[in-house]
């Protein structure tokens, strides 16, 4: 995909779009034998879940919090026994995702075109900054934006509306970049450009990828 000349900014979901929350699946197996896809799922579903709800409610938590009570519904749920020792393990790993392969090659490829680039999302920052930084991150992505200033989760316009505040580039020359098709909608209420795919879909390359699930 050739991105529009208009662009300056381009602001990427960080879970599911660039890290992969999937990727604590072989440790879920190492732990629960035969369970690990299964938890992770359920684990990624009832996270999100929990944020909608928490934003409908306007009771806010921060996002380890509902990482953590999103864990323990899913063991529950299967059947797994959830002790502190392998809560610690599994949050810990949290901070540790890994990206997806075409990542790190993209962004580096639009930080040369001279895009700012930045994250914003739903992660709190003691969350998001050591995630950056365990990726290798750190030099490619300056700005990271988190939910946390405004109490509540995407897709609520009060979070988009930080990218432009953070960013000082007119809404519409920002792209918003998220494999999420409900956060790219979010986006797009906000009259952002949404674009929904993975960062190497952008990258001057021309080379294309489609949407992680």
């Amino acid at each position: 995909m050739v991105r529009p000349r208009s662009l300056r900014a381009l602001v990427f979901d960080a879970y599911g779009t660039l890290f992969d929350v999937h990727s604590l699946v072989d440790l879920c197996e190492q732990i629960w034998p035969g369970k690990g896809a299964a938890l992770s799922q359920l684990w990624r579903a009832k996270q999100l879940e929990y944020t909608w709800q928490r934003s409908l409610m306007q009771r806010y938590e921060d996002f380890a919090r509902i990482t953590e009570a999103g864990l323990r519904y899913a063991c529950a749920a299967l059947g797994l026994q959830l002790d502190e020792e392998r809560c610690r393990a599994l949050m810990g790993a949290y901070l540790k995702l890994s990206t997806f392969p075409e990542v790190r090659g993209a962004l580096a490829a639009l930080k040369a075109s001279k895009l700012k680039l930045a994250i914003l999302s739903n992660g709190s920052a003691a969350m998001l900054r050591p995630l950056v930084v365990n990726a290798g991150l750190r030099s490619l992505m300056g700005i990271v934006i988190s939910v946390d200033q405004k109490k509540i989760y995407k897709p609520a316009p009060a979070v988009y509306r930080l990218a432009t505040q953070r960013l000082r580039v007119p809404k519409t020359a920002i792209g918003f970049v998220s494999s999420n098709c409900w956060d790219a909608c979010g986006g797009e209420v906000l009259r952002l450009s949404h674009l929904l795919g993975s960062p190497s879909a952008f990258a001057p390359s021309g080379s294309t990828a489609a949407a992680h699930p």
